[in-house]
């Protein structure tokens, strides 16, 4: 038995779009512990394109901006596979399609998008989920590292991912009344993914963030994959409502000397 105890538990993860995604990361982990996982994917033509990938893995289809997809989802997996030990939230999307505006100019419509996809989703998918839960469940959201950072660059997605921790840790007083299943969010700094692409001057931000690290290496999404297998053992039991911060020190570190350096082209020896 390993460490994590996670053999034979009913896992559901969403948002595999890539071998680059999260959640494609975080469901290897778990199938290397033992874990039976259940893929959902937001439409037929993701789920044939990964069709390689994935191979003969249960699959499900759900579009979360489709609240009758959601509700139909918690009732055929927990139907297949119940009862669920747990459940990944690493569903994101935002309209980029336009470029950068500044945040005042973010429209309404694009900000409602995001919010259900991104957000809200969560709250749908915890319901629909709630009757087919383990008692001891846990949930888990891949969210971001920092929601007080003013990055222009990602835009109204940061208000959207507070909205997500938002609900995480309301979802976790609402089971509270009848339950001891746990809502947690993974809080990653910047990775190197396909959706992170899509966000305009992303490389940029990133390789700025990953001269922050203390280790001077960005983040990998393996061990974003790693911390998220832990929040769904029931070795993280103390933990809920909260969010795990891992971002390699790239919080605390900004005024590292070689970045203030660069930053304020002064031409000084390197420190000691």
């Amino acid at each position: 038995m390993s460490f994590l105890g996670l053999e034979d538990k009913a896992i559901v993860v969403t948002g595999v779009a890539n071998r680059k995604s999260v959640a494609w990361h975080v469901a290897q982990t778990l199938e290397a512990e033992g874990a039976r996982v259940v893929y959902s994917v937001r439409s037929e033509k993701r789920r044939a394109s990964l069709e390689n990938l994935l191979g003969d893995r249960p699959v499900f289809i759900c579009d979360v901006e489709d609240a009758e997809q959601t509700a139909r989802l918690g009732e055929q997996v927990g139907r297949a596979h119940g009862p669920i030990h747990g459940l990944v939230h690493s569903i994101a999307f935002a309209n980029y399609s336009e470029g950068l505006r500044p945040f005042h100019e973010t429209r309404r419509e694009d900000f409602l998008q995001a919010t259900a996809i991104s957000a809200f989703s969560l709250v749908e998918l915890a319901r629909a989920f709630k009757p087919w839960f383990h008692p001891r469940a846990s949930v888990v959201a891949v969210s971001i590292s920092s929601l007080t950072t003013t990055a222009a660059n990602y835009g109204y997605m940061s208000p959207v991912k507070a909205a997500l921790e938002g609900s995480v840790r309301f979802l976790a007083k609402s089971f509270s009344a009848d339950s001891e299943v746990r809502f947690n969010t993974v809080n990653p700094s910047l990775l190197k993914t396909s959706a992170s692409a899509g966000i305009p001057g992303y490389l940029d931000s990133y390789l700025f963030a990953e001269k922050l690290t203390f280790r001077k290496r960005a983040l990998q999404t393996q061990e974003v994959a790693n911390a998220v297998a832990f929040l769904l053992s029931e070795r993280s039991s103390g933990m809920n409502g909260t969010g795990l911060v891992l971002d390699a020190g790239m919080g605390l570190n900004s005024f590292d000397e070689a970045v203030v350096r660069v930053g304020s082209r002064v031409d000084a020896p390197p420190p000691a």
